[in-house]
């Protein structure tokens, strides 16, 4: 029986509210930077949040003619950037490739909603008449992967999944077995939202989901934290290149690390809360070990969903630690949504990027503003400042709005 195809990532690519040049985030992730601060994008006066971790250095017209902007939704323009990049970091020039190998399976959780509410308001102000003829291209999730795939004329698979905050990892997932069975011998994947806008601002405020710390924004996202009140709200894109292993070896491309497997599960519970005991995380957890074939105690690290919301991050918590049982104290256990809030659909491809990273640089970021563990929150975190460790086994979660979870293992490549 032939072995099976092996799924290495060869190139990353980022537009986050810390930057998108990809050295430059990850040095102001190691120094504890807060991306919170007050929303620009529209007049906040009438909502209680008035902050967001805002992707605040990207001028579309830096990467786009003015008519193309018109044509994309802000969504869109974040994924084809950070593909571009991923292209770039990977060493690979598509013009020499295959392309009807190459897919572009990026997840979404709303797509061009900004889209759809400027739209609405031209069509209840303007009438029918005067919608833009690209409002449905623009707005439909799947934008994302078909923009993509047309910039780079990617042939292969190409299709967005949409699962909340899980959608990211649910499209990496995609492309994992795209690649391992042969469909495809390279992914362009990950996420992409634009969700600092009117209509989410105002319906995680209506929900109560967010912090309300409007005067002291960089001290808003604290998860496992005892004073946490609530989520940052973030947006941005993390595209990255899977590839076989063998092809990405025979043009000598620089391996970030291995992906092993991943683990899906749906906590068949609330649609907004997750399982009181954490049963869905935790066979997420478990599956995504199995079949990546470690074991908890192969594990150096956890980059965990880590919302700073108060269920969220105790479930976590209580699920991390029945996987790991005893040596639970012993794995350093982080959140990437501290410092960059939460990018709901793109937020696992941003943090898979930081787990590349971190296999890569041997360090572990820390949890911003985690000062006094909440309850149920009795993990290490790494507080304080980040870490050097030895990081070879990486788990990464997500788990959505409907109980939708997924986690993702890596490993460090060892040649």
């Amino acid at each position: 029986m032939d072995s099976p195809r092996r799924v290495v990532i060869t190139g990353l690519g980022g537009v986050t509210p810390l930057g998108s040049d990809i050295p430059s985030f990850w040095a102001r992730l190691l120094a504890g930077t807060s991306a919170a601060g007050p929303i620009t994008r529209f007049d906040t006066s009438a909502y209680p949040v008035t902050f967001a971790a805002q992707v605040r250095d990207f001028d579309p017209l830096a990467h786009f003619d003015p008519k193309t902007v018109r044509h994309l939704d802000r969504c869109t323009q974040y994924a084809v950037v950070a593909a571009r990049s991923a292209a770039r970091d990977a060493g690979l020039d598509l013009s020499r490739e295959d392309r009807s190998r190459f897919g572009a399976i990026i997840g979404t959780g709303v797509g061009g909603a900004e889209t759809i509410v400027e739209q609405a308001l031209v069509m209840a102000q303007r009438g029918p008449r005067r919608v833009t003829p690209f409002f449905i291209p623009m707005m439909m999730p799947n934008a994302v992967a078909g923009e993509v795939s047309i910039d780079l004329s990617l042939e292969g698979p190409s299709y967005a999944p949409t699962s909340a905050c899980a959608s990211s990892n649910h499209a990496m997932a995609l492309a994992f077995d795209s690649i391992r069975s042969g469909e495809s011998d390279a992914v362009f994947t990950g996420g992409a939202e634009a969700g600092v806008m009117t209509i989410s601002l105002a319906g995680f405020c209506s929900a109560r989901a967010l912090s309300t710390r409007n005067d002291a924004p960089e001290k808003a996202s604290r998860p496992f934290d005892r004073d946490r009140d609530g989520f940052l709200l973030g947006e941005g894109a993390g595209v990255l290149v899977f590839e076989e292993l063998g092809r990405a070896r025979a043009r000598s491309a620089r391996v970030y690390a291995e992906v092993l497997g991943h683990g899906q599960s749906a906590d068949a519970y609330h649609v907004t809360a997750p399982h009181p005991e954490g049963r869905g995380a935790l066979r997420a957890m478990t599956l995504a070990l199995a079949r990546a074939g470690v074991t908890p105690d192969q594990v150096s690290y956890v980059n965990a969903h880590g919302t700073s919301t108060d269920l969220n991050d105790r479930i976590e918590s209580l699920a991390i630690r029945a996987l790991f049982g005893r040596a639970a104290d012993r794995v350093p256990v982080n959140s990437t949504k501290s410092m960059i809030g939460h990018a709901l659909g793109a937020a696992g491809a941003i943090e898979l990027i930081v787990c590349c990273l971190s296999i890569a640089h041997q360090t572990v970021h820390l949890t911003l503003n985690h000062e006094n563990p909440g309850e149920g929150c009795d993990l290490d975190y790494v507080k304080g400042e980040s870490r050097q460790a030895r990081v070879d086994v990486v788990l990464s979660n997500s788990f959505g709005f409907g109980g939708h979870n997924c986690s993702i293992v890596l490993r460090r490549f060892a040649g």
